[in-house]
């Protein structure tokens, strides 16, 4: 059984930062060839790709809306990968969501569809 928690959410003011993370666990669960996701979901909204990170760490992607304010990395030897958000803005308010995939970086990576795992989602608020 695969478990993803996530952790790190809160009420932050416009402008401000947080750290997400999300641990990952499971015995038939093999973090370093996994690759990791951040999604988030606003209220009446679908839920949307916000980042993700290849298996090695030397691939990243980013939605358009968050390029240059927040960044993904992982540590496999702590089955861990975190979303630093900085400069946050309001539209930024969501639960974020945590997933996992197997297969190769070249197969889409932004839908919800190709993620296997998922976490139970950490609320990030951003006042104005």
């Amino acid at each position: 059984q695969v478990q993803l928690v996530e952790s790190g959410g809160g009420l932050v003011q416009a402008g401000g930062s947080l750290r997400l993370s999300c641990a990952a666990s499971g015995h038939t669960f093999t973090f370093g060839n996994r690759i990791m996701g951040w999604f988030r979901q606003a209220p009446e909204k679908e839920r949307e790709f916000v980042a993700a990170l290849s298996w090695s760490g030397n691939s990243r992607s980013y939605a358009d809306s968050v390029k240059g304010r927040f960044t993904i990395s992982r540590d496999n030897a702590k089955n861990t990968v975190y979303l630093q958000m900085d400069s946050l803005k309001p539209e930024d308010t969501a639960v974020y969501y945590c997933a996992a995939r197997r297969g190769p970086w070249s197969m889409a990576i932004g839908p919800v569809s190709s993620y296997e795992n998922w976490g139970q989602g950490t609320q990030v608020t951003v006042s104005s």
